[in-house]
């Protein structure tokens, strides 16, 4: 019974279940890279390999990749790739038209994490977007709007492109037709605080890495500063004076006692131990010459035993030579094909040549040594007593070494001389082709100074022609204002002539208090308004009735004008303490009496 409970149960499952035909399952799993599975868990394909899929270029995918569902990742533009029925519980979404080009997307900001999901269906729930797109991966929020859109933010970039691959889907609503439960899907990336923030974030992490990881690579490279040296003072002072004693802790000592005295610290206090510490390193000095004769000794001893050894090398190569000249003969070579005598005359040269270098570094070290010998001048008495054959068979020996020495000196010195004759050649050609360059550089500078002097002699006769034009002009102008002077002169002396013969009543006017035509103008005016006025009138009433004639007229200078008139106009005061008030009058009629 439990057993046919299972089955039916599991009968029940696979009916419900919405399912495609077996052949387009197979098809979505390929793309996927995944090996193609039955709904009971049975591989459909039983020799498929992963790495042939239909997407060629794309790498396996593993199954158990978080937030791998059935949507596969992205797929580059120029792939194609065949889109399949996808079946959700509550809903499917149908591919788009293959030959449709793909849907257009923005530009991807950085860290995008958001995609706006456009075209859903009226009826369309939280809980069905959910279903969709918690396939792509991690569903952090979604934020649905009134109209027909939303935003969903997943965990992971990666699953942005999932959901990218649903763009184009129509979504049905289980198996309803109407148009509130139908909707074409439009994903595009969205732009998000969240997303940049987070971003940001992690760019700062990475630049800090990167900079953490310069540092400690820096610091690897970087030389090790040297130890800090101590502060003076009486112990560390015995301390060093101690150590410069020691052969092995000097140089540490002698960098102490250089330091201190750099920084000031000897005075009288600690004069003496400063000079005992100087006397110290003095002493050392001679350990110092002592180490050098050891060395010294040492390399002499180097030098006999390279000497020794060079010698027997070249008895050895004086043997080789040897060999080769007699096989060279014509008993031997004769015998010999043209291969093997090639090759014996090469060889012969060869050793030839390298014997000739390994005497001259013996005949070096001779003379080396016979100059030292020269300057010390020390001879044995017991080396000159010599048996007569002992000195016969050295003095032939010592020729046939001069011989050969001579003979390879002759050698060196024609190379020599071959040498110096095409350095010789060499540095001639460069020299010649150096003064040519000078020569030429020398020519161009000299053109370059020729036409500069032509530009300067060519803006002095400019500048010569322009002073000769202004000098000119100055003359004729002067003579122009003399002209005009004398012309003015004449002239004003006929209008002061006429002037005497036609205006003798201006100068009596002149001399008269009234100066101008306007002043008797204003006179008259003035006597008119005061003789309407019998009591008088003040200043300001007087000017308050001439501006609005003229509004020029201020009242200082009426006031000038009818102080000079004595006998036209009188001035009296009228009232008492704060109602004191000046008047004006006329008096013309008095005055003309009195005149």
């Amino acid at each position: 019974s439990t057993d046919g409970g299972r089955n039916l149960s599991l009968d029940s499952i696979l009916m419900g279940l919405p399912m495609s035909d077996p052949t387009a399952w197979a098809t979505a799993m390929n793309n996927l890279g995944m090996a193609p599975m039955g709904m009971t868990g049975q591989p459909l394909l039983p020799d498929f390999d992963p790495a042939l899929g239909m997407m060629t270029g794309i790498p396996p995918i593993n199954p158990m990749m978080p937030g791998l569902g059935i949507v596969p990742p992205p797929i580059p533009p120029d792939m194609p790739a065949v889109k399949e029925i996808i079946h959700c519980k509550s809903c499917t979404l149908f591919p788009p038209n293959p030959h449709l080009p793909p849907p257009a997307t923005r530009e991807r900001p950085p860290g995008c994490k958001t995609v706006f999901v456009g075209g859903l269906p009226e009826n369309g729930t939280e809980q069905i977007i959910m279903e969709v797109f918690e396939q792509c991966g991690e569903v952090i929020a979604i934020r649905k709007s009134k109209k027909n859109f939303c935003h969903i933010r997943f965990a992971e970039e990666f699953m942005v492109d999932k959901a990218l691959y649903l763009s184009g889907y129509r979504i049905r609503l289980g198996s309803s037709t109407d148009k509130k439960d139908t909707g074409r899907l439009h994903v595009d990336f969205a732009q998000a605080r969240d997303d940049l923030y987070e971003w940001e974030c992690k760019q700062r992490m990475l630049a800090r890495e990167e900079r953490h990881r310069r540092r400690l690579a820096e610091e690897r490279f970087r030389p090790p500063s040297p130890p800090p040296v101590v502060h003076y003072s009486d112990h560390e002072c015995s301390v060093v004076a101690e150590k410069l004693k020691d052969e092995t802790k000097f140089s540490e000592a002698i960098q102490t006692l250089l330091t201190w005295i750099e920084r000031g610290e000897v005075n009288r206090r600690t004069a003496n131990n400063f000079y005992s510490m100087i006397q110290s390193a003095n002493s050392h000095i001679r350990r110092l010459v002592n180490e050098k004769v050891a060395h010294e000794k040492e390399m002499e001893e180097a030098k006999e035993k390279f000497k020794l050894a060079l010698s027997g090398i070249l008895v050895q190569f004086e043997q080789i030579v040897a060999v080769y000249h007699s096989a060279s003969k014509q008993k031997a070579w004769d015998h010999f094909t043209k291969a093997q005598r090639k090759n014996i005359s090469v060889w012969c040269k060869q050793a030839e040549e390298i014997r000739n270098i390994h005497n001259d570094e013996l005949m070096g070290i001779r003379r080396e040594e016979e100059m030292e010998m020269s300057d010390e001048e020390i001879e044995d008495p017991s080396e000159i007593k010599e048996t007569e054959e002992s000195a016969l068979v050295s003095q032939v020996e010592a020729l046939k070494e001069e011989n050969d020495s001579l003979r390879w000196q002759l050698d060196a010195y024609r190379n020599e001389v071959e040498l110096l004759k095409q350095e010789q050649g060499k540095a001639s050609r460069d020299e010649d082709t150096t003064k040519e360059q000078q020569m030429k550089l020398l020519q161009q500078a000299l053109q370059g100074m020729q036409k500069h002097l032509l530009k300067i002699q060519e803006e002095y006769k400019k500048r010569e022609a322009e002073l000769e034009k202004v000098k000119e002009d100055k003359l004729k102008i002067e003579t122009l204002l003399e002209n005009l002077k004398e012309q003015e002169s004449s002239m004003s002396r006929v209008c002061a002539c006429s002037q005497e013969k036609e205006c003798p009543v201006e100068k009596t006017l002149s001399n008269s208090p009234v100066k101008s035509e306007r002043e008797v103008l204003l006179v008259g005016i003035i006597s008119t308004f005061l003789h309407v006025h019998p009591f008088g009138a003040s200043i300001e009433y007087i000017c308050s009735y001439l501006q609005r004639l003229d509004s020029k007229i201020c009242t200082a200078e009426v006031e000038v004008l009818m102080t000079r008139l004595q006998n036209t106009f009188r001035q009296e005061l009228s009232g008492v303490g704060a109602s004191l008030e000046k008047r004006w009058k006329f008096c013309g009629f008095d005055g003309l009496k009195m005149t």
